[in-house]
């Protein structure tokens, strides 16, 4: 059978299985049943065995639960509340008002987890409950979240980044400080996003009438202190070598409770509460990843990953062709499998045509991560929208509409950083000389 035939019968099983309402984790699992039952020799049995047990004693995911606890228990004492009072005297003049928080709490986060999905789950537990009280609109709250939370595949340190750099036998160094540019060029366009929306539509965010001076606006920024010193512990502790992002994980829950018992707002009840709900979110993000790895190596079974990439470079295409057909084969690629997968899948049969363009390799690095970003808020396998319906029990669908717009910021900073490469290469060359 042809590899379009396959990669069709799959991407409409896949669908089937959603729309029946089968949990996400299932419904991926059992596409990659299908695909190793028909469509490959591999005993699935035992290949699903080996798979849930290799992803699941990962000590770097340990950093996972952690994050998300740190989250919680900001949520339940009187910090994220503090944040947000300490931020809305300081944002009231801006277009778009507190949504930012979404935006720049998803870029603090994001320097300190290395995962969109740990970032969504944790400002998503703090941002959702109170932009909703405030009477923001749901779609840019969730739009604003979902897009934002991808900056964790970017902003070093980043996962994703460093499984780039031993694939292709990069320098990881490189790769981190390559991203720093095109991660701050991000920000500002989704920032800026929200402020045209903002001016387009005045009647969309909620007003405020309140005046504050400066002396003021010093005064309710002291509730910035504590989660500014929270961010800067664990920050800290990874930039300064002193712990990695799992130690410097469990850091921050324990700087978290310390902060959150000082604030008088935090008991036994409040840590209980802390630890039920990570547990459930931690099992349902955990239980996705597995199904994801379970497909990821499925697909590789039947060889779609690598007959597509091979097809590609048969073309003999130009720089600039062959990134169009890479962003495009990316994406598609992207509502199937998780970033890293395609990253593991995929490199070792493009990195060769790549070079042959003369593309430079640190730059495509940052341009794999920005279309994989992209693959995290487009259904049905984005990542991002699972975390956050998740967190609200929403449709998937309900939350892709909103992430489309920021689907489109991240094409476009695609097309800029291919247009002014300088962006990514900048702060490597800098580092060389």
């Amino acid at each position: 059978m042809s590899d379009p035939v396959t990669g069709l019968i799959l991407l409409v099983v896949l669908i089937a299985f959603l729309a029946s309402g089968l949990w996400i984790a299932l419904a991926l699992a059992g596409v990659a049943a299908v695909a190793l039952v028909f469509f490959s020799n591999a005993p699935v049995g035992l290949v699903m065995a080996t798979t849930f047990w290799g992803h699941s004693h990962s000590w770097s995911l340990t950093a996972l639960p952690l994050f998300i606890l740190m989250g919680e228990i900001l949520l339940r004492s009187r910090l994220s509340k503090d944040m947000f009072n300490g931020l809305a005297p300081w944002l009231g003049g801006v277009p778009g008002r507190l949504l930012h928080v979404n935006v720049l709490g998803c870029a603090i986060f994001a320097a300190v987890s290395g995962s969109s999905a740990a970032t969504a789950a944790t400002i998503g537990k703090m941002s959702i409950p109170e932009l909703k009280s405030r009477g923001y609109p749901e779609s840019l709250i969730l739009g604003t979240l979902a897009g934002s939370a991808t900056l964790g595949l970017l902003i070093p340190p980043s996962i994703i980044l460093i499984v780039y750099g031993v694939a292709t036998e990069q320098s990881i160094a490189r790769l981190f400080v390559a991203g720093i540019i095109p991660g701050a060029m991000i920000v500002a366009l989704f920032g800026a996003y929200v402020m045209i929306r903002a001016w387009m539509d005045p009647d969309l965010i909620p007003s405020s009438d309140v005046k504050y001076s400066l002396k003021e606006k010093l005064w309710e920024a002291r509730g910035l202190i504590p989660v500014g010193l929270l961010i800067t512990g664990v920050i800290g502790a990874i930039y300064s070598g002193l712990a990695s992002p799992t130690d410097a994980a469990a850091l921050g829950v324990v700087l978290s409770i310390v902060l959150a018992l000082l604030s008088g707002s935090f008991g036994m009840r409040e840590f209980f509460d802390a630890m039920m709900s990570t547990a459930r979110t931690s099992c349902m993000i955990a239980f996705i990843l597995l199904g994801a790895a379970f497909l990821a190596v499925a697909m590789g079974f039947t060889g779609l990953p690598r007959n597509l990439a091979a097809w590609i470079g048969q073309m003999e295409l130009s720089p600039y062709l062959l990134l169009l057909v890479l962003t495009a084969f990316f994406i598609v690629l992207g509502l199937f499998l998780d970033g890293i997968s395609v990253v593991v899948l995929t490199t070792s049969i493009i990195m060769p045509m790549v070079m042959q363009v003369g593309i430079d390799p640190i730059w495509f690095g940052i341009y794999l991560v920005l279309v994989v970003e992209m693959s995290q808020i487009t259904p049905p396998v984005g990542f991002n929208l699972f975390v956050i319906q998740g967190l609200t029990g929403l449709d998937i669908l309900r939350i892709a509409r909103a992430a489309m717009p920021f689907f489109f910021l991240l094409l476009f900073a695609v097309l800029l950083i291919t247009l002014f490469p300088q962006i990514v290469t900048y702060l490597p060359t800098a580092m060389n000389g």
